[in-house]
């Protein structure tokens, strides 16, 4: 993947494309402190993945993305916590914060990989035998979920949540049966298949299983050890559904 790096600190930017060239599956063609220098590298290259960082002088990394027409995949590197939903809102592949060890970082890249490879190996696949959808619905205990070349049997008990990651979706199940599912569809083509009183989206970019919930909090929902937001426009109907005042 091409990739590029923008952060205001000199050392910041060395320390990533160290990690990027240890990596090895990474094409650092630009470093920038300012993100309005990279413009000019993303209109004349084709640019796959940016490492961004948010707090710089002359405009957020965050309002930087707002500002492309053609939005590469990008990953958040950030000193600081508060930027999470937001970044992921604009569907960031990850979240980084810094100090960021390097197995975090090719956890990282490694989610973006998944995303970058599912994206070019599906305009490989000709027209006339493209599904009309990454999903086809075979009884009410489970579905089949397309996923690159094959067709994925899930149970609706083994689904925990789904993420929304720009056109695809992140279909995320319990460890002991696979790793998460990568698929090409949207929020909409899932929810018609689901049962609605199993799954209940509480997010722009998320959609969880009620029966995997382990407890809420005023603003997230917590499955095992992972916290997932809850947007302010789903925050009335999530707590509805699940009979909290």
């Amino acid at each position: 993947m091409k990739c590029i790096i923008i952060d205001d600190e000199p050392l910041a930017l060395n320390i990533m494309k160290s990690y990027c060239e240890e990596i090895g599956n990474l094409d650092v063609v630009g470093t920038f402190t300012n993100p309005m220098d990279a413009s000019n590298v993303l209109m004349g290259t084709e640019v796959d993945l940016i490492f961004l960082d948010i707090e710089m002088p002359q405009i957020s990394g965050l309002d930087f993305v707002k500002t492309l027409d053609r939005k590469p995949l990008f990953i958040v590197t950030t000193a600081y916590h508060q930027y999470a939903l937001e970044g992921f809102e604009l569907n960031a592949v990850d979240y980084l914060v810094k100090p960021i060890p390097f197995a975090r970082f090719v956890k990282a890249v490694n989610r973006a990989r998944e995303i970058y490879l599912l994206k070019r190996d599906s305009k490989k696949i000709p027209l006339h035998t493209a599904p009309s959808s990454g999903i086809d619905q075979m009884d009410d205990q489970f579905v089949f979920i397309k996923s690159d070349y094959e067709n994925i049997k899930l149970k609706y008990s083994d689904m925990l949540y789904i993420q929304g990651l720009k056109e695809y979706l992140r279909i995320h199940v319990k460890i002991e049966v696979k790793k998460p599912i990568l698929t090409l569809m949207s929020f909409k083509q899932l929810m018609e298949k689901l049962p609605d009183s199993q799954f209940l989206r509480v997010h722009r970019s998320f959609v969880v299983n009620i029966a995997c919930i382990t407890a809420v909090q005023r603003n997230k929902i917590i499955i095992g050890d992972i916290r997932i937001p809850i947007g302010e426009s789903y925050k009335e109907t999530c707590l509805k559904r699940l009979g909290i005042d």
